[in-house]
């Protein structure tokens, strides 16, 4: 589950259409006068069509760049993803930053190395997600930084203790957190309250697997924090999935998913050691 951009602006054709219409009431004037031979009474009705064109032709030719691109008017108009983007972020209080925060601190001298919203592209977790309201507006901000809201600036208490009572049908923060030998330990967090309702060491761990992950984290100088600031600095959004892996290159990369205000999805893979961002791939679905 990976929680996953240029508008050109087109001239408004209104003064051209108001010369064009004012034209042809012009010519319909002057043939008004030369058939009635009524020259002032033939002006006054032009000037008065003219006052009407004027206020009708602004209405029609609405230009549709006033529109913010972010900003989606409707959800008549969002594809099925992106109505599910909305209707999950609008529920989430507790944003990536605090539930890694939170995550981290249950695995002393752990480092994160995946941190996913559950429920998001993901039909499997449509039981997770519960029933969010659709009309909410995502609480948190656009870049990625603490909630406004009261409940998501207080810092979850991370004291190993999981609640066993977690909201049910909330969304929750799924985090992998792996200790220096590589041992990982899986964390869930409710994504409203911050509370942990979930900790427990990963039982299908090989050695194989604990040596390659002890390897990255060592090798990674580049924290999740770090290369969500780096994907935020390109896309503003809301980042709801980090992972460190390997690229098809064999470059250790930090794949952070970005919702942007449009609930379109971008993917970036950022360098773990540079900090760079080394590709970019964005899901309009």
């Amino acid at each position: 589950m990976r929680f996953e951009p240029r508008r050109t602006k087109t001239v408004s054709p209104r003064n051209r259409r108001l010369r064009v219409t004012g034209g042809a009431l012009c010519a319909a004037a002057l043939a008004a006068t030369l058939v009635t031979g009524c020259g002032q009474d033939s002006g006054d009705e032009t000037a008065a069509e003219t006052s009407e064109a004027a206020k009708v032709l602004p209405n029609q030719t609405t230009s549709p760049s006033g529109s913010v691109s972010g900003s989606p008017s409707g959800t008549a108009q969002l594809t099925e993803d992106q109505t599910e983007r909305k209707e999950l972020l609008s529920t989430v209080k507790v944003t990536y930053d605090k539930a890694a925060a939170t995550a981290v601190g249950e695995v002393s001298g752990g480092k994160l190395t995946d941190l996913d919203l559950e429920g998001l592209d993901d039909e499997d977790d449509d039981d997770a997600t519960g029933s969010p309201s659709p009309t909410g507006s995502p609480t948190g901000s656009p870049t990625g930084g603490t909630s406004p809201s009261p409940e998501a600036t207080s810092s979850p208490s991370g004291t190993g203790s999981p609640s066993p009572s977690g909201s049910a049908g909330s969304p929750k923060w799924v985090a992998e957190v792996v200790e220096k030998d590589g041992t990982a330990h899986n964390v869930t967090i409710d994504a409203v309250s911050g509370d942990v309702i979930d900790f427990a060491p990963d039982a299908d761990q090989s050695d194989a697997d604990k040596q390659e992950l002890a390897a990255q984290i060592a090798k990674a100088t580049q924290t999740p924090q770090q290369a969500a600031k780096v994907a935020l600095a390109r896309q503003k959004g809301w980042v709801t999935s980090m992972a460190l892996d390997e690229n098809d290159s064999q470059v250790l990369v930090w794949k952070v998913d970005v919702v942007s205000k449009g609930w379109n999805k971008t993917t970036f893979d950022v360098d773990a050691v540079k900090g760079t961002i080394t590709d970019e791939q964005i899901d309009e679905d």
